[in-house]
């Protein structure tokens, strides 16, 4: 039997939603996150987008590292949100907004944290926050 399927929303379609930057866009983006916040609709949002949109969010938009993080901490709680690394993604998140590191440095230091797996890293800064956690 086939798995149901499932959204892979892109950066743009995020970026959108949270800023209501284009009316059009803003509607298709609410219409598709409404149904994955009720749960009628399963999504997965990938690293590599999580990633773009905080620099997009962060660089582009000026949007401050705390409300970056915690807007798409607030879409990884939609019930239809189907990420089998939720977890670590929020936990990502949540030291990029404290912690000011990198989102991918924070991504691997979630992601070493939840697997107890030893994170390798020439960085002395991103050690520290890691052997913190």
């Amino acid at each position: 039997m086939r798995k149901p399927a499932r959204s892979l929303p892109d950066t743009n379609t995020i970026i959108h939603y949270l800023v209501k930057d284009d009316v059009t866009l803003y509607a298709k983006a609410k219409s598709f996150f409404d149904k994955v916040k009720e749960g009628s609709e399963k999504a997965v949002i990938l690293e590599s987008v999580i990633a773009e949109c905080v620099y997009v969010l962060t660089k582009i938009y000026r949007v401050p590292k705390i409300k970056a993080s915690n807007s798409l901490i607030d879409i990884l709680h939609y019930k239809g949100i189907a990420n089998d690394n939720q977890k670590e993604l929020i936990h990502a998140l949540t030291l990029f907004s404290e912690k000011g590191i990198d989102i991918v440095d924070c991504i691997l230091c979630a992601k070493a944290v939840g697997s107890g797996d030893n994170l390798f890293s020439f960085d002395e800064e991103l050690n520290k926050v890691a052997r913190q956690l």
